[in-house]
């Protein structure tokens, strides 16, 4: 994996603050999920991997450093701190619950980029031991699962942000049905039929890239009642 390649995950409970970091991280060449409070982020970790978390501290419910500290008991996935407070102590409260840095709002975008790039320069690569095969075989097409990359023979199919981010959810479990509402909850999005539909579209999107004939999809399959389900050669 290179730093650009990374899977980041956002949380913070300004919808505003949330949305502009997501677009500006996704323009950077970074995978983005955004996660509106540590509720919401712990469904998204339940089943996700991330390679960074950027958390701000300020949050309505669990703040972020007791989240951290709670993470740290589990995870070994950096993670990033933003917060509204510049003090002295609130920056050793961060960094002793496990935080790997901090940074004080407001802040340039850039200083942001230059940190989360830092971090994951410093993250030794280990290799995954999943159980999953690190290329999958749909037809034709070739997935490889570490690299997020999709080929058609010597040529590489180009995926949306999107669609590089349901690839990386079904393949995380292939053979396994992913419901909508689990989808949209693991893309970040608000909960919500209109969010469904969203994705529906975006599944739509997806089989005309990877499907021989996607209206009758052979391995983005739709399973009644359950969602949807990757199921490779």
């Amino acid at each position: 994996m290179t730093v650009s390649e990374a899977h980041l995950l956002i949380v913070d409970d300004d919808e505003r603050i949330r949305g502009l970091l997501q677009k500006f991280l996704i323009r950077s060449g970074f995978f983005v999920t955004a996660a509106r409070d540590a509720q919401h982020a712990r469904r998204i970790l339940s089943g996700l991997d991330f390679d960074l978390i950027v958390l701000d501290v300020m949050m309505p419910g669990e703040d972020g450093v007791s989240f951290t500290r709670s993470l740290r008991e589990t995870l070994k996935t950096p993670i990033l701190l933003l917060t509204a407070k510049g003090e002295t102590d609130d920056r050793i409260s961060g960094l002793e619950a496990g935080a790997d840095d901090y940074l004080s709002k407001p802040f340039e975008p850039k200083e942001l980029l230059l940190r989360i790039n830092a971090i994951l320069r410093r993250v030794p690569q280990e290799p995954a031991d999943s159980g999953i095969p690190k290329v999958l075989h749909l037809g034709g097409i070739r997935y490889d699962v570490e690299r997020g990359e999709m080929w058609q023979g010597d040529d590489p199919v180009r995926l949306t942000a999107t669609e590089s981010q349901l690839m990386k959810i079904f393949s995380a479990s292939p053979a396994e049905a992913v419901s909508r509402a689990a989808l949209v909850e693991r893309l970040g999005r608000d909960r919500g039929q209109a969010q469904e539909r969203a994705v529906d579209v975006q599944i739509t999107r997806l089989r005309r890239k990877i499907e021989a004939d996607p209206k009758q999809p052979r391995y983005l399959q739709t399973v009644r009642g359950e969602g949807y389900m990757l199921a490779p050669d």
